[in-house]
């Protein structure tokens, strides 16, 4: 038997509006090599200057996965050299880790599981190779990007386990707003670290598998790189420390260079950028600035809303959702109904048009009425839904609409009578089958009267005065 042990290097690039030792615009797709400046270009005499906004979004992610926060913020370079790195070397923090020993505990197969963070630190990005017809250009625009680090311990043991680790990760780092993760655009990229070994032997040599860009990547590079080592070692053969790169479309990963050790890289504190010390003020602001995270608005949802666990997290999958919810169960004053019209109602609709719900016209208030107005008995569930539809992609005001459009619900006994009676005069033979014992056909009277109202009948309504008018016929 084998046992898999994976730890991770995830970077996540931060939201800031400028880069992280310049003014330059940190935004994506702009025209190559426009957002840079003598400080992101390694210019002899340009000075870089910390970014504040970049520092409190890392303190942020370290205080969210409960890491301890160091006392001074010092910079070192990791010295190499490649066409991306202007400088010849980056900005990182090798000797005094940002933030260390944290932790983030999520639920996978049913159960908690807890990993291990082992640091979380600062550093600025490389600019971007970009490859075709036979040459190679490069867009410095990227070059000085702020990025966090997150490195874990080797606390996973298989792909499921890894991708799961990972999204909890994600919606960590969306629910503080410090990037957006955006894994197709590079702002959040993943290296895999992996060993496999029989189970009561040593530890195995790790493989690096680098900038794995999407989580379908992610599982899919663990089971063909452990897969690999697998294979290695029952021929007696040997796995050799070394950074690879995956292949997904192939399932093949190659050789990129040997694995490098820290003297490799000649990491010396960085003479430009002087040591900033934390101050406990700024700390505590940033504690109390932190919002409420995905695992604690989960067990809220549980255990306070009285929701499944299933729809919770749902619900929490997405910040803006998750918001969305909790004011439309404020105005309303029913979770549990507001909880059911997003997911199935109001998620078909995104999922239908393609679109997010921040750029709908739907809103809580709306949504509220909407639920308010069924539940009080003034518009039918069908009806509401219909309403709900075009809420969503038009700016409407909820009462007005229904009032100009006849959509209230009918309660008047007198007209619901007689859309039965009319019911039961049409279909004879359905009266008679029903006489003869045949009581599913009670539901088709009941349907085809509430068609005769357009779906407006009230249903209990139109239940009793079916049931009546059938005894007395």
């Amino acid at each position: 038997m084998y046992e898999t042990v994976i730890g991770l290097e995830v970077h996540f690039e931060l939201a800031t509006e400028t880069k992280l030792f310049c003014g330059c615009e940190n935004r994506f797709a702009a025209a190559p090599n426009t957002l840079c400046c003598p400080t992101c270009l390694g210019l002899p005499g340009s000075l870089p200057v910390l970014n504040k906004r970049a520092v409190e979004y890392a303190l942020m992610a370290g205080l969210a996965l409960n890491c301890d926060i160091s006392e001074r913020i010092v910079f070192d370079r990791k010295n190499y050299f490649y066409a991306d790195m202007p400088n010849g070397y980056q900005v990182s923090q090798f000797y005094c880790p940002l933030c260390l020993n944290g932790k983030l505990t999520f639920f996978h197969n049913g159960k908690t599981k807890t990993v291990g963070i082992r640091e979380i630190h600062l550093e600025d990005d490389a600019g971007k190779l970009i490859h075709g017809d036979g040459v190679t250009k490069i867009d410095y625009n990227r070059a000085g990007v702020p990025l966090i680090e997150v490195v874990t311990d080797p606390d996973m043991n298989s792909a499921e386990e890894t991708v799961a680790f990972l999204e909890a990760l994600r919606l960590t780092m969306l629910y503080l707003g410090v990037s957006d993760c955006k894994m197709q655009e590079g702002s959040m990229r993943v290296d895999v670290n992996l060993s496999v070994h029989k189970i009561g032997e040593p530890l195995g040599t790790r493989t690096e598998m680098k900038n794995l860009n999407s989580f379908k990547a992610v599982a899919h590079a663990i089971n063909c790189e452990e897969k690999r080592q697998r294979e290695i070692i029952e021929k007696g053969g040997a796995v050799y420390q070394e950074t690879r790169r995956f292949d997904d479309l192939k399932g093949v990963s190659y050789v990129m260079r040997n694995k490098e050790q820290a003297e490799d890289y000649r990491f010396f504190p960085d003479s430009n950028l002087p040591a900033v010390s934390v101050e406990k003020s700024l700390l505590d602001e940033i504690k109390l600035s932190l919002p409420e995270l995905p695992e604690t608005k989960k067990r809220l949802y549980i255990s306070d809303f009285g929701l499944s666990d299933t729809d919770a997290e749902i619900l929490v999958a997405d910040k803006c959702v998750a918001e969305f919810f909790e004011k439309t169960a404020a105005f309303c004053g029913n979770r549990r109904e507001a909880a059911n019209r997003i997911i199935r109602d109001v998620m078909g609709e995104i999922n239908l048009r393609q679109i997010s719900l921040s750029e709908s016209c739907l809103t809580p208030e709306k949504l509220g009425r909407i639920i308010a107005l069924c539940e009080n008995g003034e518009v039918s569930r069908k009806i509401s839904r219909e309403i709900m539809s075009v809420a969503f992609g038009e700016n409407i005001d909820i009462d007005r609409y229904v009032d100009e459009n006849g959509l209230s619900q009918i309660t008047d006994p007198d007209i619901i009578k007689s859309a039965v009676e009319k019911v039961i005069l049409d279909n004879p033979k359905a009266v008679a089958d029903f006489k003869n014992g045949k009581k599913q056909v009670f539901g088709n009277l009941v349907g085809l009267t509430m068609k005769e109202l357009c779906g407006r009948g009230e249903p209990k309504i139109i239940n009793k005065i079916v049931e009546e008018m059938l005894k007395m016929s």
